[in-house]
């Protein structure tokens, strides 16, 4: 690994994947760094080994990605997998541990393309062993072929609920129930955004294929279901649920949970980037312009981590930033930086019209959000509760750092990424302080766990 590189790209899902083609095949010298053993993402994830059978239950859009990642491998980006990184810079100084080794690099450009997680949503029993998010749920059937042994639950919401369940119930696997919080509200609030999302109508005729599927094949499926609770003593052994004014008990050792997706955006936030609260998408997200360039000179977003849009738009975000980097690095002029991307633009745009139907009609309640039960965990590295975290804010402690300070909560090894937005929706809830006016965690390298050999190893020939 060098220590400087014209481009360096952070995650290899489609959009990194996308930029980092065009890049080299530009002639750029670009270094695509990537957690994972193999390209692809989270959505394309196990692309290149998945056998036949597998791959084709998972479906047409995961198929996609195999064009996506032979073109990456035939050109001249250098790939690093099993590459995490723990800190980047406002310089565009960045961490990384290669092969167990710790090192830093710099870039002229960063692109960020690290994607989403998903959306952790506090209730009670959500921390047993047996409730797992579904995207966990789709790694392992992805990358390993393991489903569900004895049936599962799928609750929460999101086009992912609907399409891991027709996944699983092509692969054999016994498909209980899908418990959707989508109440009647929401769609007449979608209602109106429909004509424009009927523009792009694959994305709704294939959510409605799957719930077809999952009907003919005997698959409870219940819209609005509020106050899910999960319980057993070691492990999950049922799920509790309410439902047209009536309590519901349903037993399972396996329930997998979704409440959409949200932007990882602890890289751009440990760089300085500027961010806002996104009320349609319910989320903090970096401040973009239409070519994907932060607030900060030389960071571009592209993808999930710029906002949620889906596999297809971050394809096209992707090469749309690459064509902006060729532009800053001076291998192409303005005019052609606009000719180059003109035909991703006008994909891209078409395939967000989806968006803001998506949005109205998946939106989490906000009672849901903003008021977990007192003895439910919120962070889960620390163990700390809503009741504690509402305690602290009782004595003053009224924003998010406060409390953070106060309880150790996000102080664990995930740095917050599972309860900063509770934490925050906790406080705004409290103090009746809008969440677009509140603070945010702050967030300090390292951003990956590294041990103090691997920090030492950066300074080889200091003896103190």
């Amino acid at each position: 690994m060098k220590e400087n590189y014209p481009l360096v790209i952070i995650g290899a899902g489609p959009a990194g994947l996308a930029a980092a083609t065009v890049a080299a095949d530009h002639g750029v010298e670009v270094a695509l760094l990537d957690e994972q053993p193999a390209p692809g993402g989270q959505i394309f994830r196990g692309i290149e080994a998945a056998p036949d059978e597998r791959a084709d239950k998972l479906g047409p859009e995961y198929l996609r990605g195999e064009k996506l990642v032979s073109a990456f491998r035939n050109s001249s980006a250098r790939y690093y997998p099993d590459t995490k990184v723990w800190s980047l810079s406002e310089q565009r100084d960045i961490g990384v541990i290669h092969q167990q080794q710790a090192h830093m690099i710099s870039a002229e450009q960063v692109l960020i393309a690290n994607g989403a997680f998903e959306r952790p949503v506090p209730f009670p029993g959500w921390t047993l062993p047996g409730v797992m998010n579904a995207g966990a749920g789709q790694i392992l059937f992805k990358g390993s072929g393991i489903v569900p042994a004895d049936g599962v639950v799928l609750a929460g919401s999101g086009p992912l609920l609907l399409l891991l369940a027709w996944q699983y119930l092509r692969a054999g696997v016994r498909v209980k129930a899908v418990l959707d919080t989508i109440s009647r509200g929401n769609y007449i609030k979608a209602l109106p955004k429909l004509p424009s999302a009927l523009l792009v109508h694959h994305h709704i005729t294939q959510g409605l294929r799957y719930q077809q599927t999952l009907r003919l094949a005997g698959v409870e499926l219940h819209n609005g279901i509020r106050d899910l609770q999960a319980h057993g003593a070691e492990s999950l052994e049922s799920i509790s649920y309410r439902h047209k004014g009536s309590n519901h008990t349903l037993e399972t050792d396996s329930l997998m949970i979704h409440f959409g997706i949200i932007p990882n955006i602890h890289l751009s936030q440990a760089a300085g980037c500027d961010h806002f609260w996104h009320k349609r998408q319910q989320c903090w997200r970096p401040e973009l312009d239409e070519w994907g360039s932060s607030s900060v000179k030389g960071i571009l977003i592209a993808g999930d981590g710029g906002g949620i849009g889906g596999a297809r738009t971050a394809e096209h975000a992707g090469r749309i930033a690459a064509f902006r980097v060729l532009y800053n690095l001076g291998v192409m002029n303005q005019q052609e930086m606009h000719l180059e991307a003109k035909q991703d633009r006008k994909w891209m745009k078409a395939d967000l019209r989806i968006r803001p139907f998506l949005e109205k009609l998946f939106r989490i309640p906000e009672s849901m959000l903003r008021v977990p039960h007192d003895d439910t965990i919120v962070c889960r590295c620390e163990e700390v509760t809503a009741r504690e975290i509402r305690a602290a804010i009782a004595d003053g402690h009224s924003d998010s750092n406060q409390v953070k300070f106060y309880t150790r909560c996000g102080m664990g090894p995930c740095q917050g990424r599972q309860c900063s937005q509770a934490v925050a929706h906790i406080v705004a809830d409290q103090t009746s302080i809008p969440l677009q006016q509140s603070t945010q965690f702050r967030i300090r390298p390292p951003l990956k766990p590294l041990t103090l050999g691997q920090l030492a190893s950066l300074y080889p020939d200091e003896t103190e």
